[in-house]
């Protein structure tokens, strides 16, 4: 049980946060996304997901495997099969991460005009 009251919720060492930092990883979402429907190999992942590394994925999963989102299971097979999938913990997102999904592609659009007519945009750009 944890001692952080309502307003606690931003502390540095508050659970919450914590959690809060770990899926607001820039892979985090797009992984979990992607184990959603069910358990997935490394390399299915790779090609679901699209411009990740080998690496960031392998880092990504287990740090989630590391927080219990994400379990992996290894099969005692020529050639070895490993896949991941997300557990119960993780699978509690699922309709979270939805939710993100069809407000980004319902707004996509309209952050990207936002960040078109945005002056500090258009600073970063001038060539001066």
């Amino acid at each position: 049980m944890s001692h952080y009251g309502p307003s606690d919720l931003f502390l540095a060492d508050c659970p919450a946060r914590l959690a809060v930092e770990l899926i607001a990883d820039k892979w985090t979402v797009v992984v979990l996304a992607g184990l959603s429907k069910g358990p997935v190999r490394h390399g299915e992942l790779i090609e679901l997901i699209g411009g990740i590394s080998r690496k960031m994925l392998t880092q990504t999963l287990r740090r989630l495997e590391a927080h219990g989102l994400v379990t992996r299971h290894a099969y005692a097979e020529v050639p070895p099969r490993v896949e991941y999938e997300l557990t119960p913990l993780g699978a509690t997102l699922t309709d979270p991460i939805h939710t993100l999904t069809e407000w980004a592609r319902a707004n996509g659009d309209a952050v990207l005009d936002a960040l078109d007519a945005s002056p500090a945009t258009a600073e970063a750009n001038d060539p001066r």
